[in-house]
């Protein structure tokens, strides 16, 4: 109704109370068109429309109840309202008065009124020492979120200590409300995190901390300590972008756990190369003296003193931070002690190739690329029709650290030869050249080839970090054509009685002479299965950023692409042997098999997916991530597949498919369906009624349940009588016909409802008058806070709506 249908209604100085209580009698009834129009009216009669919201708020309790209250509805109809009265809002000394009386009613304000009520009152407006003192007695009588919240939303942190206002948050495991708290200021973002860098420094006692909050609500000791205070101190830093040398503590704590695994991957699994190693020792430790110390202790630990001794020299340790042993060993070491070592080392190395897969190509045909003449040459090849290419990425290992993994190095293997990329160096040169598109655009065309085969192995996990390298490529993975994943395939194989059935091991490839037997695992056990010799690993964890790569990584990396090739080539000459259908390339490639359809088998590869069987169906539209959009998209019409980003937050998301589809969607729409069983049809029962039911399912449940077939089984069947959904007006009056049976109540159907499972307390709460039941699964739902919260994350897509709907809250 417009602002013209009021012209008629002047002020009139009606009682506000008198207003309360006709539109308590609307509410009660469900009676919502006429409640919103009765609003509007009530509030232009009203001498001063803002007192008297005051007044029936502080009247009633109503408006304390979460979710779709009474209160929720009248606040939201007086903003709508007020602007199209203009002159409503106040200034000067009474409006002062009435931001002081709602001040004092916020902190029991449900979460959706709060910005309601800031704005008809212009909170943001008030003296803001009164604002901060009526904060601070909030926090002094320990309603610790609520301050925070209301700090929020009048964005009053700048003028507050950031440590006082978090700390009782974290000990009530709420760190998103600190996110928050801290969202919009950056200053205030890096005294959190220093902060939480002081609670991890070793020598602090963090019982300082949670000592004067023991009485503390909702308090999870469990929750606070050094580990989990580091992890949200790593997501701060990333979320922020904030500059890690803000937090030494946490960073150390880090760099010292991937000390200790990399001394468990050197010398308790024996997996890693001594050059490999001493990259990334240096890498991590550099000229961290804190670090450098915990190195020297380490190394006593894992070596005897001389081996000791070579390693602190190896990695330039200070001689004044080293135990005076190790420092007398280091000063006994000979020029010739370390040729000894490097040539049985080489001779180790040279004995360990023969049990490992080798690449079949002559060193000459892996080339190393870093500049654009030689990649334009590459491309040329590769981008051939019919051409098969495997391709894998490596990364320097980021070992827990901030930020996701940029790829150094992209290879490209085909028949003859093998290619190199060094990504970082090609990237360079094209920036400064002005063409920084142009890499993009050749792995673009590569990967949405039809007629050029990729094969990879965990693909998603590979193009995620080359999506964080090359911006451009982000969406590339929706784009993707003609690509075989081998990790999908591996998943599928069955392995016969012929040593291919279980883990895959054999004596000579358990890492005999490593100090834990480790088993083949990922594509080395697929290598070791399909070509008889696993992938030797132990380059797998290099520093491939750092230049130039010694010849074992060019050689591990050449292999880890090449050997796809072989995979693939030997699966498709003979995939009956390996537990495969005839048909291996078609399947591979997520085609719809030529072939009529056999007896349906256990391992058969061209049948669709359920998700697919479902969609053509119903005609439903699937939604997925990553890379099972390539084959589901092949079995459902065009449009009827969609790719969501699982990188970003669920709100994002759907706001992501709602735009796609130009979904439009209103407050009514919200829970219109059992969140359960997607049903749609409720049975409407009266809160007396669900009472009854409640005492008499459960003293049924006691007396006689040895007599029911099933533990929420019963004999009497109710039928059905009137429906209504959530999303409506419900025309039905509550449930006639349900009898007290043996160990629950049933609809037609057999349906339970599941009664249950309702909270006394719920039933105790004046302000519910039904109870929705769905007729399908026997979930009971009821009016809550679930529905304010939805609203109030959407409520920039929510189109506003002129029905009669209402909506509740699954139990």
């Amino acid at each position: 109704m417009d602002q013209d249908s009021y012209s008629s209604d002047q002020p009139t100085g009606q009682d506000p109370l008198l207003l309360l209580k006709t539109l308590q009698l609307l509410w009660t009834k469900q009676e919502l068109g006429k409640l919103k129009e009765e609003i509007r009216r009530g509030f232009a009669r009203l001498e001063d429309p803002l007192a008297g919201f005051l007044a029936m708020l502080e009247s009633s309790s109503d408006w304390k109840g979460k979710g779709h209250s009474l209160g929720y509805c009248i606040t939201t109809e007086l903003q709508l309202w007020i602007k199209t009265h203009p002159a409503v809002p106040q200034s000067g000394t009474k409006l002062k008065k009435l931001q002081a009386r709602v001040l004092g009613m916020l902190s029991q304000c449900p979460t959706n009124l709060l910005d309601p009520l800031i704005s008809i009152y212009q909170l943001h407006t008030a003296d803001r020492n009164c604002l901060l003192e009526h904060v601070s007695h909030l926090y002094l009588q320990g309603n610790y979120k609520e301050a925070a919240i209301l700090s929020i939303k009048l964005k009053l942190q700048p003028d507050q200590d950031v440590e006082k206002m978090c700390t009782p948050l974290l000990l009530q495991d709420k760190a998103n409300l600190v996110e928050e708290y801290v969202a919009e200021y950056p200053e205030l973002q890096r005294k959190l995190l220093q902060t939480l860098d002081k609670w991890c420094d070793p020598s602090f006692n963090i019982r300082d901390i949670t000592r004067p909050y023991q009485g503390l609500s909702r308090y999870k000791p469990e929750k606070f300590n050094r580990r989990v205070l580091s992890k949200l101190v790593f997501r701060l830093l990333e979320r922020f972008s904030v500059d890690p040398a803000l937090c030494p503590n946490v960073i150390n704590q880090r760099h010292l756990r991937t000390l200790n695994y990399l001394f468990y991957k050197r010398f308790v699994e024996k997996t890693m190369t001594e050059e490999n190693w001493a990259d990334h020792i240096q890498s991590t430790v550099g000229e961290n003296r804190w670090l450098q110390g915990q190195l020297a202790q380490a190394l006593l630990r894992h070596c005897d003193a001389r081996g000791a001794a070579r390693w602190a020299r190896r990695c330039h340790l200070p001689p004044e931070l080293l135990p005076r042993a190790l420092a007398e060993e280091l000063q006994k070491l000979h020029i010739q002690d370390r040729v000894e070592e490097v040539t049985k080392a080489d001779n180790y190395e040279a004995s360990r190739r023969k049990d490992y897969y080798q690449i079949p190509i002559s060193r000459e045909k892996i080339h190393f690329l870093q500049t654009w003449e030689e990649t334009l040459q590459c491309w040329e090849k590769v981008l051939q029709p019919g051409q098969v290419v495997g391709v894998d990425m490596e990364w320097k290992p980021t070992f827990g650290m901030v930020g996701k993994p940029r790829v150094a190095l992209l290879q490209l293997a085909l028949k003859d030869e093998v290619f190199l990329l060094d990504l970082p160096q090609l990237l360079e040169q094209a920036e400064a050249e002005g063409e920084k598109e142009k890499l993009p655009h050749f792995i673009q065309m590569l990967y949405s080839d039809t007629a050029i085969t990729k094969l990879g192995y965990g693909m998603s996990g590979d193009l995620s970090s080359l999506a964080a390298t090359c911006s451009p490529l982000k969406d590339m993975e929706k784009q993707m054509q003609g690509v075989v994943d081998l990790l999908a395939l591996d998943k599928q194989l069955q392995w016969g009685k012929d040593g291919r059935k279980g883990d895959g091991l054999s004596p000579e490839h358990s890492h005999e002479e490593r100090g834990v037997r480790q088993p083949e695992k990922g594509l080395s056990l697929l290598v070791q299965h399909v070509l008889g010799k696993p992938l030797d690993k132990t380059e797998q964890l290099s520093n491939w950023e750092k230049r130039p790569l010694r010849e074992e990584q060019i050689l591990y990396a050449a292999s880890d692409a090449y050997c796809l090739l072989e995979i693939y080539e030997r699966l498709c000459k003979d995939p009956e042997s390996f537990g495969l259908g005839s048909n291996l390339i078609d399947s591979l490639m997520g085609k719809q098999s030529k072939k009529p359809r056999a007896k349906k088998q256990l391992n058969k590869q061209e049948a669709p997916s359920p998700s697919g069987q479902i969609a053509r169906q119903e005609g439903r539209v699937i939604l997925t991530s990553g890379l099972p959009y390539q084959t589901l998209r092949s079995q459902v019409g065009e449009g009827r597949c969609f790719s969501v980003n699982c990188s970003e937050k669920a709100k994002e998301q759907a706001l992501q498919v709602l735009k796609h589809f130009n979904v439009q969607v209103s407050p009514s729409d919200i829970f219109s369906r059992c969140q359960v069983c997607n049903c749609n049809k409720y049975l409407k029962v009266s809160r007396e009624r669900m009472k009854q039911l409640v005492e008499s399912s459960r003293q049924a449940s006691g007396e006689h349940s040895a007599g029911c077939p099933g533990s929420q089984s019963c004999d009497v069947a109710v039928p059905v009588c009137d429906t209504a959904q959530p999303g409506c007006a419900p025309r039905g009056e509550e449930a006639e016909g349900m009898e007290r049976c043996r160990a629950g109540t049933v609809l037609a159907g057999d349906t339970v409802l599941q009664v249950a499972a309702i909270p006394p307390r719920v039933l105790d709460r004046a302000e519910l008058t039904h109870f929705y039941c769905c007729t399908r699964c026997g979930k009971v739902f009821w009016d809550g806070s679930h529905f304010g919260r939805v609203v109030s994350q959407f409520q920039d897509v929510l189109v506003a709506s002129g029905d009669t709907q209402s909506v509740y809250e699954l139990s």
